[in-house]
């Protein structure tokens, strides 16, 4: 079974269900979508799935017809009771906010594939903590806002990036997979949607050695909060004035031309 826009409205119709705006609620109505989402993400037979937001369930049923076993993480009650009902029952649910629930526990599995239609205010804090709390989680593959895609992907020197762009290259290699218009939506929302694949590298970028996550990413937040100074002046009483020949930059770039490891050169102790 697939849910189609007509399928989807009948279900809120008969559950007396009004999407909830605070919750990003924005339902998949497309099952050519939700199949080419499954397709891209690579996901088949065997594979441990961990889906976030499944709603009512247009990526779940794709998912479970690939032959994967999905945990589904479902912050709203009356969407997982109708969730059990569209899987008969297939999928494990987990009736939990994603921001709190133990994502390691659900990720218990080594090489857990991430899938999910992400709500779009709290994408960002979600795939950070996928990354930084499940290091089961081999790959990712999620929708989001466009505009945050972008940001998640970006390398030095593109106009979107900035210090969520050095965190996810710190764990892990992220590329735009593909858009997704608004109009597979119901409701439809006012922006346009990206895939983003990313896949977690076996070791991280910088050796924690040479300079713990929590320094590193001190550093690249201070950087960022300024991002139209110069770093001699945004890293002001966060690196020493040395660091920056020692790292091999120079004190007059701005945040948006470094990489992860200048980043790293920069914030290393002498």
């Amino acid at each position: 079974m697939s849910l189609s826009r007509s399928r989807v409205s009948a279900l809120l119709r008969e559950h007396g269900i009004a999407p909830s705006r605070a919750l990003g609620q924005n339902f998949l109505v497309d099952p050519n979508t939700a199949r080419r989402i499954v397709r891209l993400a690579g996901v088949g037979a065997g594979d441990h799935v961990v889906e976030v937001g499944p709603g009512l369930g247009s990526l779940t049923l794709s998912l479970l017809d690939a032959g994967a076993s999905v945990h589904a993480v479902e912050l709203d009650r009356r969407l997982a009771a109708v969730l059990g009902e569209v899987t008969d029952g297939r999928c494990e649910i987990v009736v939990a906010d994603a921001l709190d629930v133990d994502l390691g526990a659900l990720c218990d599995r080594p090489g857990t594939r991430v899938v999910a239609n992400l709500p779009y205010n709290v994408a960002v804090p979600i795939v950070v903590r996928f990354l930084e709390e499940a290091p089961n989680a081999a790959t990712l593959f999620v929708m989001v806002q466009a505009e945050v895609a972008a940001r998640m992907a970006a390398a030095p020197g593109d106009p979107a990036y900035g210090a969520v762009s050095v965190k996810i290259a710190y764990y892990s290699r992220a590329t735009v997979a593909g858009r997704v218009p608004r109009t597979v939506f119901l409701p439809e929302p006012n922006v346009d949607s990206s895939l983003v694949s990313i896949e977690r590298r076996r070791e991280v970028a910088v050796d924690p050695g040479m300079v713990s996550a929590e320094r590193l990413f001190e550093v690249v937040r201070s950087a960022f909060a300024h991002r139209r100074k110069m770093l001699r002046r945004s890293l002001e009483g966060v690196v020493d004035a040395s660091a920056f020949e020692r790292a091999g930059v120079a004190p007059t770039q701005r945040p948006e031309e470094l990489d992860v490891q200048a980043f790293a050169r920069l914030a290393a102790r002498p």
